[in-house]
């Protein structure tokens, strides 16, 4: 049977442009083996159809699914399968370049074959490649041998034959083996630990359904749009619902796949992550362990969802991750961090606040910080009538009463990582801090633009304002940082925000097909875009602050525009609006105050020095396979990191730290340089203002 399936499999790529003329004409009939073989189940014809007039009739971007576009979606599907090239040859590449400028008139007409025959073609390489891997943990490997590995391979040609891919996957499972090694497991277990994770690869990829390659597919259409469009399968909505509405036990981080990596996309305010501050964005999850002696489970190649099962459980249960730090680059070693899983409350994410005292040019300051992680609203206490329902801007509203009375100077509002939430959040809270007038405009996909403004000419505070702001401050919060840096009402610090400009809504495709016994999706569609009241859209640029610290983070990467479909910058026409004031005369003063106090701040030269590290650390594309020398390296930096920790520690007239110790919290003078010195930046200005 075997014998026979790889011979039907041989048949269908060498005579690719019959079987799609075939399929064109009856796409529904399977001639192959479909316990081995997945094939659309004849529903997902209908939906695929239905999905594209959505997106053509009512997505924001007027696009043409034409040559063009077929392309990208290609592109993107092909990227989706073999993010970094481990798998296809590039004679498979050759025969599926015949769909390339085909999908988008397969996507019209509902014929899913040839996403499917691409996806079995896969499955085939995956099978064959992890064969091959688990032939090399029998032989093993000489690691005293100089040769390296390269782990970028975006610009890398597909591999001409096989010979050549298994030199690629020669060095790919060698650097898995080693680095194993590194961590001081025997041979005999790095064998085992290995061999598992290639038959979990396989058996996730061998457990894919119809519907998972359904989903896979329907996103590289979605995303060729705009990188905020997309297809939620019936399971993926579950968990999307799951994740909106904070119900489940969890650790409270957003998850994606990239390559074989579960990532973290999004740290969610008020959860175990956030709470713990030890989990970032981009970090990847590479084990996953019950209980605080549970057995740690390698879930390299995992499905996300069976990753995310994993990470789920009962509330009050502790969860280990085994994480590569994003901030170590390719040459990082696994960390291990502990969490209590807990469901994540509104009262959890809820602005806070508290006193900063600063000595600035020999005078004390008392200033205020409300830290705003998301711009939330209880909305169903709301319409319930309820008084007291709990909502970002009546949260903030009372902290501002407190700080009043504690006689604070000024007020920093911190934004840093909040990555929205409510649009009328935004704007309501904008309006504690101007007397009234427009905030923000919405251009609709028909052209027409809506005004949205602040109708309340009362104003909660009016003294001296900070935003202080990073690259992972998104949407509503840049929605506000906008307005108040328009509005002259507020100095705006911290890094460029991410630039996200777009509106989006969710429409359940079974409530357009109600008599489709089969459960259907759903459609997260970009509908709108935001502008600032200067006509100047958020999209792309988002806000760039009066006074930039900076940024580990390369816009080429971390930010909307490193998205090639994401929707360009442009501009409308501004809306009337009355400035609250002009700060721009005193930021050069203040950019020169900020400058010389830093070259004397150890803890914000520890932060630059972070800064440098991390883009050392991510430039890094290529790494040795070499047992000794990356032991050296390990050693190397170790020993950098000590002795440059003890020169910070002399500085600062701490301990210095004795060999094989580790600094503690409590070493640290600052919690939050930056913080810090947004508080000395609000001093300055308090001053010469």
């Amino acid at each position: 049977m075997k014998k026979l399936l790889a011979l039907v499999i041989i048949l269908l790529a060498a005579n690719i442009f019959l079987a799609r003329t075939y399929y064109r004409k009856n796409p529904f009939t399977d001639p192959v083996d479909t316990a081995k073989t997945i094939m659309p189940a004849k529903y997902l014809s209908n939906e695929d159809e239905l999905i594209n007039t959505i997106l053509m009739r009512y997505h924001y971007s007027k696009f043409k699914l034409d040559d063009s576009l077929s392309g990208v979606i290609y592109d993107r599907y092909l990227k989706s399968l073999d993010y970094s090239k481990n798998y296809f040859l590039a004679s498979d590449i050759a025969d599926f370049d015949m769909y390339k400028y085909q999908f988008g008139e397969d996507i019209k007409d509902g014929n899913l074959f040839p996403a499917y025959q691409m996806f079995n073609v896969f499955r085939q390489r995956v099978n064959e490649r992890l064969d091959y891997a688990e032939a090399l943990l029998q032989k093993g490997f000489d690691f005293n041998k100089n040769e390296s590995l390269t782990l970028d391979r975006d610009n890398a040609p597909w591999a001409k034959d096989t010979t050549e891919l298994n030199e690629l996957w020669r060095k790919k499972v060698k650097n898995d083996a080693l680095n194993k090694i590194l961590t001081g497991e025997k041979w005999t277990g790095v064998q085992q630990d290995l061999k598992k994770r290639y038959e979990n690869l396989r058996r996730a990829v061998m457990q894919s359904t119809s519907e998972d390659v359904f989903q896979l597919f329907e996103n590289s259409y979605t995303e060729a749009i705009d990188p905020h469009t997309n297809y939620f399968s019936p399971v993926a909505s579950e968990n999307f619902k799951i994740d909106m509405s904070r119900t489940l036990s969890g650790i409270g981080a957003q998850l994606q796949t990239e390559d074989d990596y579960t990532k973290i996309a999004e740290i969610i305010p008020g959860g175990p992550a956030f709470k713990s501050k030890q989990l970032h964005p981009n970090d990847r999850i590479v084990g996953v362990a019950q209980g605080k002696d549970g057995e740690m489970v390698d879930v390299i190649g995992w499905r996300i969802t069976d990753v995310v099962q994993l990470i789920r459980g009962p509330k009050g249960s502790v969860v280990r991750l085994q994480i590569l730090p994003a901030s170590e680059g390719v040459n990082g070693k696994p960390t291990e961090i502990t969490l209590v899983r807990d469901e994540i409350k509104l009262e959890e994410q809820s602005a806070k606040d508290k006193i900063l005292d600063i000595k600035d040019d020999n005078k004390d300051f008392k200033l205020g910080v409300i830290t705003v992680p998301a711009f939330y609203s209880d909305f169903e206490a709301e319409q319930r009538g309820e008084k007291n329902y709990k909502s970002t801007t009546r949260d903030v509203q009372k902290l501002l009463d407190e700080l009043k009375k504690e006689k604070v100077q000024g007020i920093i509002i911190d934004l840093r990582n909040n990555g929205g939430g409510s649009l009328e959040e935004a704007i309501k809270l904008t309006g504690l801090f101007i007397k009234n007038g427009p905030v923000v405009q919405i251009k609709n996909a028909d052209g027409t633009v809506h005004v949205e403004d602040d109708p309340d000419t009362a104003i909660d505070y009016s003294g001296p304002l900070v935003v202080l702001v990073n690259r992972f401050s998104a949407s509503a919060s840049e929605i506000f940082s906008a307005a108040i840096q328009d509005y002259g009402r507020g100095l705006i610090i911290g890094e460029q925000t991410y630039g996200k400009g777009t509106v989006q809504n969710l429409i359940d495709l079974n409530r357009l097909m109600p008599n489709d016994q089969n459960k259907l999706g759903q459609i997260k569609l970009t509908i709108a875009k935001f502008y600032r009241v200067t006509g100047a859209s958020t999209q792309h640029l988002g806000v760039v602050p009066d006074i930039q610290y900076p940024t580990a983070f390369d816009s080429n990467e971390y930010m909307e525009s490193s998205e090639p479909s994401s929707l360009p910058w442009d501009q409308i026409s501004p809306t009337a609006y009355q400035p609250y004031g002009n700060l721009k005369p005193f930021i050069n003063k203040l950019i020169e105050m900020h400058d010389a106090r830093i070259k004397n701040d150890p803890e914000f030269d520890e932060y630059l020095s972070e800064i440098k590290e991390f883009k050392d650390a991510h430039e890094k594309k290529t790494i040795s396979l070499n047992e000794a020398v990356r032991k050296k390296e390990q050693d190397e930096a170790d020993a950098k990191n000590f002795e440059k920790e003890n020169e910070r520690r002399k500085k600062l007239g701490l301990k210095l730290l004795q060999k094989g110790e580790l600094p503690s919290d409590s070493d640290k003078t600052k919690d939050d340089p930056l913080l810090d010195e947004t508080g000395h930046i609000l001093a300055d200005f308090i001053s010469i203002s």
